[in-house]
């Protein structure tokens, strides 16, 4: 009775604390003014922005729905006065087409004209740089050179806004710098109280809740777990799914919205980089406090198995100080920052030309780390994962990874395991990596020769669509928001493309399989039901077949679960791993004999 009451009070309190949690986003005052404006800005955004938002200098705001729309007014008319200023207009490029003769002209950007003052003196430096081709080009009439113009002066007057003004990054940015700068609620003067009533309140709780299972016998128990609200698809789990969306929405595209967040955990950012905290500095404290919490309730489920406890252990390590500290320890000490455990494709970002002159601008360490990301991809996934398969990776170091078996371990049963499910898991995740593969080509390829196109694609384009499409809906709205609806690797399955690429190795080269004892199976289902890849592992043990599947992350819980000792993790020769191979064509799957 006694620890069902240390549970109840223990998941009250971790209830409190995301109550508080989320009620800190509707606690909001801003009041802004020029010096907080100048101190938040740099000295060239300032220049640029200072003048266009006196509006709303110095007056009160009570929500910052009001304060981010009045915001992003100013800086929306910044940008149409901006454009209006700086455009080149019909009158202006007859003007600067005054020179030229009217019929068989020979090029030369020099005999454009214009008057000598700062705003046109742009207009024709713009015209004469993206007309430099064009030198030597001969036109009939004039006619035919103003209508080839008329194409510059509209690639021109579409430039303006990134150049001049603030384009949609620049005002996302701008937004959360000025809204962190004019925030003057009491979580600003008492970041340290709110930070123990949420983050530190949580963590006592769930402890709270985790701890007294101590008494249980270790390992999965079949009490319950399909009759739950909250761990089969029921209203407390849509519900978490609902939250955990949210969150990442709010991450991702409406940052400015979380700065009481930020304010909350700025005293550890300055500590750990000596700086103030970001809306991912945020999210990666509580991402490794999640995975480090969660553990726990690792180490006490899984305390009868070696193996778990020295995965998780790993998880735990790689997460909190690979993930986590170091990269913010190197951002005190002015050094290029990296989790260095994060390997391309998954870190997609990798071979981006910003990221790559970084590295090599940043001395000894930056070169280190670009080698390091190279030898990563190119020798140490394929040889590693020979020996061990993908497990080193997906069940061992990998954050993601990490999120699943911890935080997401309560919904691993949920995963399908139809065949249906399993191919389109198949499409989909080499889908992105191919995916992937295009766009880093196309990324090295305009590091390398300074063209955006390729093969008539935007690469610039290409890159912003994958981003958007794959790092952020993908990896986290779905990823994790799905945990209680599709299971906990719904990212790992079929969105991860350093996953698809180990699966390939592992597949066809690579000495890890599971191997099976038939004769002792009794087709409990216990293998199947927990198998947090959507692998039906019953199918294959009743058949005697070895377990060799590319999604397979190696985790061993269909072998911990198993009642008869019929399941087996090894690393082997790997030319007897297929005793009777599957063949997958599109028609059907069939063994062969």
């Amino acid at each position: 009775m006694r620890i069902l009451l240390i549970q109840k009070t223990g998941m009250s309190l971790f209830i409190l604390a995301c109550a508080i949690l989320i009620a800190m986003l509707f606690i909001n005052k801003y009041e802004l003014s020029n010096s907080q404006l100048e101190k938040a800005l740099s000295k060239n955004d300032y220049s640029k922005a200072a003048k266009y938002l006196t509006s709303i200098l110095n007056k009160e705001y009570t929500s910052s729905i009001t304060f981010n729309a009045d915001l992003e007014k100013s800086l929306d008319r910044a940008n149409q006065k901006i454009k209006n200023t700086f455009k080149i207009s019909d009158s202006n490029l007859e003007r600067s087409m005054a020179s030229f003769s009217n019929e068989n002209i020979t090029f030369n950007n020099d005999l454009i004209k214009l008057p000598n003052d700062s705003i046109n003196n742009y207009k024709k430096e713009k015209l004469q740089s993206y007309t430099s081709w064009m030198n030597g080009k001969t036109f009939e009439t004039k006619a035919a050179l103003k209508e080839e113009l008329q194409g510059t002066v509209q690639n021109i007057n579409g430039s303006i806004v990134s150049n001049l003004g603030f384009d949609n990054y620049k005002i996302n940015t701008l937004k959360l710098s000025i809204t962190r700068a004019a925030n003057s609620t009491p979580i600003r003067k008492n970041p340290m109280i709110w930070l123990c009533l949420t983050i530190g309140l949580g963590i006592l709780g769930a402890l709270l809740y985790i701890l007294p299972k101590l008494r249980l016998l270790p390992g999965i128990k079949n009490d319950g777990v399909f009759h739950s609200s909250h761990t089969s698809r029921g209203w407390l789990g849509y519900s978490i799914g609902i939250a955990l969306i949210l969150f990442y929405i709010l991450l991702y595209w409406y940052p400015e919205y979380m700065t009481n967040w930020m304010l909350m955990v700025d005293p550890v950012s300055k500590t750990l980089n000596g700086g103030p905290a970001s809306q991912w500095f945020f999210y990666g404290l509580l991402y490794t406090l999640a995975i480090i919490v969660m553990g726990v309730r690792m180490f006490i489920k899984y305390r009868h198995s070696k193996y778990h406890l020295a995965r998780t252990s790993s998880v735990i390590f790689f997460q909190t100080a690979f993930a986590f500290l170091i990269p913010e320890i190197l951002i005190l000490l002015h050094q290029p920052s990296m989790d260095l455990k994060n390997i391309w494709p998954l870190n997609y970002t990798f071979f981006f030309d910003y990221n790559i002159e970084n590295l090599i601008n940043s001395g000894g360490l930056g070169l280190f780390m670009l080698v390091w990301g190279i030898v990563l991809v190119l020798i140490a996934v394929p040889v590693i994962t020979y020996f061990y398969g993908k497990r080193w990776y997906c069940s061992w170091v990998c954050g993601c990874g990490g999120l699943a078996e911890t935080l997401g371990d309560p919904y691993r049963q949920l995963s399908d395991k139809s065949l249906k499910a399993w191919k389109i898991e198949r499409w989909m995740v080499h889908g992105v990596l191919a995916f992937a593969v295009i766009m880093t080509i196309g990324t090295l390829y305009t590091y390398f020769s300074g063209s955006g196109s390729l093969l008539g694609l935007d690469t610039y384009y290409i890159r912003s669509v994958y981003g958007f499409l794959i790092g952020s809906v993908f990896a986290g709205v779905v990823g994790v928001g799905f945990y209680p609806v599709m299971g906990s690797r719904v990212w790992c399955r079929f969105g991860c493309p350093l996953a698809a690429y180990l699966g390939i190795i592992q597949r066809f080269k690579s000495r890890f399989r599971i191997t099976t004892n038939g004769g002792q199976c009794i087709s409990c289902g216990n293998c199947s039901t927990y198998c947090e890849m959507g692998i039906d592992v019953r199918w294959y043990a009743q058949r005697e077949q070895n377990i060799v599947r590319a999604s397979c992350v190696g985790c061993g819980v269909c072998a911990s679960v198993c009642p008869r000792g019929v399941l087996k993790l090894e690393n082997d020769d790997p030319g007897n791993r297929f005793e009777k191979p599957i063949v997958i064509s599109k028609e059907k799957i069939e063994i062969t004999n």
